[in-house]
């Protein structure tokens, strides 16, 4: 189960960051027709994404004890989504080596390390400013 959760989370991260890059190469990202920024269904799935990171978030802030690591880890999941989300699962998942640990990944609370955080939160901040610099050319 260990590896199995492993690959997974790794694949998450491999899709997403190919079919971001992907995106990317297509247009910008504030660039989006307004079409499909009105369309009912792509407000709901903004809406559903935004929930789920939402409570995702809520289990991370429970295991952080760290005041800032959790702001971090919420700018984090809210600018990069599942990239942050699968990060964290993975380094996690990486503080274990067996199977019957992983009760320690779901339940076990963390003192909050704030690098990695950080580190997505700026570089968050960063490519969307990048992808912003269309709306003021």
């Amino acid at each position: 189960m260990l590896l199995f959760l492993r690959l997974l989370f790794c694949g998450i991260i491999v899709s997403m960051l190919a079919v971001t890059g992907w995106a990317s190469t297509q247009c910008a990202i504030f660039a989006i027709p307004r079409e499909v920024f009105t369309h009912p269904w792509f407000i709901a799935t903004l809406f559903d994404a935004y929930w789920a990171f939402i409570t995702f978030f809520v289990w991370v802030a429970w295991k952080e004890r760290s005041t800032a690591a959790r702001v971090l880890w919420f700018i984090a999941i809210i600018l990069w989504g599942n990239l942050a989300m699968a990060t964290y699962v993975l380094v996690e998942l990486f503080r274990i080596q067996r199977s019957d640990q992983l009760g320690e990944v779901f339940a076990t609370r963390r003192p909050g390390k704030l690098a990695l955080p950080a580190s997505l939160a700026i570089a968050g901040f960063g490519v969307y400013l990048l992808g912003a610099k269309t709306l003021f050319a």
